[in-house]
């Protein structure tokens, strides 16, 4: 069983797996909720006192708090703590870029990859970053040059000049871009970029057996296996590292006999060519042989003869947000450097850096809220006040896409990354908001229907935790529990 998170690092691809017991403990103790609250009622000049007493408490006392609430459409601060001071957001950033995405692009933006035929055998497939591609479009780009009466390919050219700059951001940590959650984003996205293998449990004293799901991944990598295979009774865990070289697999730890084989996924090397062995295999399932690969930057692109196009951007934004896919917020950032000229030297990361802040000044958003690195809230470095996620939530509401925004958002206790917080609690239902975790940091924002109030955005968050960040999303539950208690007084 895996543990595996896009808003929630584990460290160096690290998958701790224990017996059936010990599993049990730590599922529950990540999906703890709020308890019950007996439902009650509190004056709004009651409400800072009241969220004052959950965030002073001693175990507290080293933590950063940053709050703010305000109603939804017009009415005073209802509470304010360092909100106009930066925070690292962790994945509460990917609100700023959705925003930025619907608004520039618009709902039904699609991203289209091209196959064009250029004569003499040769054919360029034209990647523009689709992050939701994967082997059945594959498999139908191969039908379609079938249906075309290509019966064999010369060469096949990956054009992967439409997304320029670095495949992996440069600040983010090693550890994370070892991670299934940090897979490098270029033209050419692929099952996620992401390839993977089970490990397999033996007779005691065995090495753990390595099963590549793609057998043509195994032939990329040098795996060193120092796994082994344990007695029912020893604790267990695997540790899988890749050393810098990019080329050699280090796996480590124990499983029990008999136990149940640990599904492993992580990043591939190199886009593109990940991308053509996967478009042979495709073209092979339809007899059509092919005889030369190669990557060029740029050409000439004659007759599209194949297509395919992802889903429109209404349905990225809810795989965005709902399940805080770090790898669609990347893509969706580097998509908004379409139409938009690049300066020599300057990365499609940068170019969609500028026109996220350009959005997000016309939704009434002040740039001096925020300084953004990256399109997901991976990187340490993005800085970001309270004060511009509840400017961004407030100003996209008076869009007429808001419905599409606030439906892609998590709802507490029913779905995405909020589905296990909030249940049985006044929360339920009535809150779609963001999460983020990093390590030492915890975040959400979004909007309440309160039920005796009019309608809240609010943004919590917490930096410098040395707490779990269980404990962190427990006193943040309570907050936003007590936001359902509001009523007019």
């Amino acid at each position: 069983m895996k543990l595996k998170a896009f808003n929630q690092p584990l460290g160096v691809l690290l998958i701790f797996l224990t017996s059936q017991i010990g599993f049990s403990f730590i599922a529950k103790a990540q999906t703890q909720v709020a308890p019950t609250t007996t439902r009650k009622s509190i004056c709004s000049n009651q409400l800072g006192t009241a969220i004052d007493a959950v965030i002073n408490r001693p175990l507290f006392s080293r933590v950063r708090w940053g709050i703010l609430v305000q109603p939804l459409s017009t009415g005073p601060i209802l509470y304010s703590r360092d909100a106009q001071k930066y925070f690292t957001p962790a994945s509460n950033l990917k609100l700023l870029t959705t925003a930025a995405a619907l608004q520039q692009l618009g709902a039904n933006f699609r991203i289209r990859t091209s196959i064009y035929q250029n004569g003499n055998g040769v054919l360029r497939v034209v990647g523009r970053g689709d992050p939701s591609l994967s082997d059945t479009q594959l498999q139908t780009l191969a039908q379609q040059l079938k249906q075309k009466g290509i019966t064999q390919i010369q060469r096949l050219i990956a054009d992967d000049s439409y997304i320029q700059g670095d495949i992996v951001n440069p600040t983010w940590q090693w550890e994370d871009v070892q991670s299934d959650y940090g897979a490098p984003v270029s033209s050419f996205i692929l099952n996620q970029n992401i390839f993977s293998l089970k490990l397999v449990p033996q007779a005691v004293g065995k090495s753990l057996q390595v099963v590549w799901i793609d057998p043509g991944e195994a032939r990329q990598w040098r795996t060193i296996n120092q796994s082994v295979t344990v007695a029912q009774n020893q604790p267990t865990y695997v540790n899988v590292t890749r050393e810098l070289s990019g080329t050699v697999l280090r796996i480590q730890g124990q499983l029990t006999t008999n136990s149940e084989p640990s599904l492993i996924d992580l990043p591939v090397v190199d886009p593109n060519y990940y991308f053509l062995r996967r478009f042979r295999a495709a073209l092979a399932t339809e007899k059509i042989p092919l005889e030369q690969i190669s990557v060029a930057n740029g050409g000439v692109n004659q007759q599209e003869i194949a297509f395919v196009e992802s889903p429109p951007l209404s349905e990225l934004l809810m795989e965005t947000l709902q399940n805080s896919n770090n790898l669609y917020a990347e893509a969706l950032l580097r998509a908004l450097a379409i139409e938009k000229p690049k300066l020599k030297n300057q990365t499609s990361a940068d170019v969609g850096l500028e026109v996220v802040k350009a959005s997000l000044t016309k939704l009434g958003v002040d740039p001096a809220n925020y300084i953004l690195v990256d399109g997901s809230g991976l990187s340490r470095r993005n800085l970001v006040t309270p004060e511009a996620f509840v400017q961004t939530l407030r100003g996209i509401a008076r869009t007429p896409t808001a419905y599409i925004y606030r439906a892609s958002l998590p709802v507490a206790g029913k779905s995405g990354t909020l589905k296990d917080r909030f249940q049985d609690t006044p929360a339920e239902g009535i809150v779609q908001a963001k999460t983020g975790t990093l390590t030492g940091v915890v975040s959400l924002s979004g909007y309440m229907n309160a039920p005796n109030y009019e309608p809240l955005v609010f943004s919590i968050l917490v930096n410098q935790s040395e707490q779990p960040a269980t404990v962190v999303r427990q006193a943040i539950d309570e907050i936003v529990v007590l936001l359902t208690q509001l009523q007019r007084c």
